[in-house]
């Protein structure tokens, strides 16, 4: 039987992808938001695709808001857009 791969849906697109393929955009539970690259910090995740223009559907429909319940302050979408790049590069 072959092994069940986790799918999730990027807030973005919307599409359904296996997990691994996605960033995890985590809320510790101190209110902090980050990406995850690892997906082993503590707290609530969402998952968007590796791609600036997800981010920005996401940031567009406020897709973040609604998935963490709270105000996302443009800072965060800043540090998220440039910890996307950096990810990108190493």
């Amino acid at each position: 039987m072959p092994k069940k791969i986790p799918m999730r849906q990027c807030l973005g697109c919307r599409e359904m992808k296996p997990k691994k393929e996605l960033i995890r955009v985590v809320r510790s539970p101190e209110g902090e938001v980050s990406l995850d690259f690892k997906g082993k910090k503590p707290g609530r995740g969402a998952y968007v695709c590796p791609d600036p223009a997800c981010l920005a559907k996401a940031r567009k429909s406020r897709a973040l808001e609604r998935a963490f319940s709270c105000q996302m302050p443009e800072e965060v979408y800043a540090a998220l857009e440039a910890q996307m790049r950096e990810g990108q590069d190493g």
